[in-house]
């Protein structure tokens, strides 16, 4: 058995937790929130057979869009007095994801 940790964009998550569940999939929905632009993300957990694994990957990947947005990064030393700091482009969505090995399954 294998715990399949998929991060992925708020707007994505509806449509992938549909499509996973349209085939079998049971997954558990956590709301996040990423570090660099400190934006809300979803954290899916679902736990699936080996030879299943692939096919969770691939409906995640289909339904995981990655876009572009600009975005102006927060200042660790506080305002910078009379500088505009000027937005960057940068990628966001698509999805981070963590194949793991479970040594142990109960559901009570």
């Amino acid at each position: 058995m294998k715990l399949i940790i998929a991060i992925i964009q708020d707007e994505d998550a509806g449509e992938v937790i549909s499509k996973l569940n349209k085939e079998g999939f049971q997954v558990t929905r956590l709301a996040t929130k990423g570090g660099f632009l400190r934006a809300g993300n979803t954290t899916l957990l679902t736990g699936v057979e080996e030879e299943r694994v692939q096919e969770v990957m691939g409906i995640i990947e289909e339904n995981s869009k990655s876009r572009t947005q600009y975005a102006t990064l927060p200042s660790s030393c506080g305002a910078m007095h009379g500088f505009i700091l000027a937005p960057i482009e940068v990628n966001i969505g698509g999805a981070t994801v963590f194949v793991v090995d479970v040594d142990q399954f109960k559901k009570f």
